[in-house]
């Protein structure tokens, strides 16, 4: 199953800090970090010592490749160790991720400052990586002593438990924003230019025409600012040629009343 935003056209995106799930215990969770890892272009998956084995086979990898959503290529990449020591080897610098202080004397560092310093560095040729523990009792003080540094997270301290895959899921948004830039993946496209002030101008003379005749400027006294506030209302929406034409058909309208429809006799 893949998601709504999901474009096989567009090539795969690689590289990022290793994603190092330690004693991981739920499939459906390793699924769901690979799909947090595709979403923001990681692709080393690194799996230790994953509770009843890896791959997995029947329901357990029917559930891990449906939680992937569409990212079944990080998990049949996904490399699997042993011990934390054989999973970060091959690493210039590794964090640990944890959500309590572990009195190791560590730099402890926000995603966002984290991921800015691993973009630089591995932009520079370095490898790093992210340790991330079990689901129930996360990493352990052994596991956190091979780190170099600690990665938490700035949350609510009376619930800062996070799900697995939203951890590698902010920690993947953090990298790719300091790598690539924090750039919309699109736009609003521009569907008509911007209305000349001649067009506005004429606008505003057969509306508040009609406005007029209806009596809307009363007291006469307060016409002149009620005139301004009418005129700064359409200013503030900074109408287009198309927004324009399309006021200018809705007045008419209401003026004149239903469109004839075509073929229909006036007398029926």
């Amino acid at each position: 199953m893949t998601g709504a935003g999901t474009n096989s056209t567009q090539p795969k995106m690689e590289g990022g800090p290793a994603i190092v799930l330690v004693r991981p215990q739920l499939a459906v969770n390793i699924g769901m970090c690979a799909r947090a890892m595709a979403n923001f272009g990681l692709s080393d998956l690194r799996l230790v010592a994953p509770r009843e084995g890896w791959p997995r086979t029947g329901a357990y990898r029917k559930g891990a490749y449906a939680a992937a959503a569409g990212a079944v290529h990080l998990l049949e990449s996904a490399r699997v160790f042993a011990s934390v020591e054989e999973a970060i080897a091959d690493l210039n610098f590794v964090y640990a991720a944890t959500a309590r202080e572990r009195g190791q004397g560590k730099t402890i560092l926000l995603p966002r400052a984290a991921m800015d310093d691993t973009a630089a560095r591995m932009a520079a040729g370095e490898k790093h990586g992210v340790l991330y523990g079990p689901e129930r009792t996360g990493l352990d003080n052994d596991d956190v002593a091979l780190a170099d540094a600690i990665l938490t997270f700035p949350v609510n301290a009376a619930y800062a438990s996070l799900n697995l895959a939203q951890a590698v899921l902010l920690t993947a948004y953090e990298y790719f924003s300091a790598a690539r830039g924090q750039v919309a993946p699109f736009a609003a496209p521009e569907r008509s230019p911007p209305a000349q002030r001649e067009m506005v101008l004429s606008f505003f003379e057969f509306l508040e025409g009609h406005l007029d005749e209806r009596g809307f400027f009363r007291p006469a006294s307060k016409r002149p600012v009620m005139q301004r506030n009418l005129r700064n209302m359409f200013h503030r929406m900074g109408l287009t040629q198309q927004d324009v034409r399309t006021w200018w058909g809705v007045v008419v309208r209401l003026v004149e009343g239903e469109r004839e429809q075509a073929g229909k006799i006036k007398d029926e």
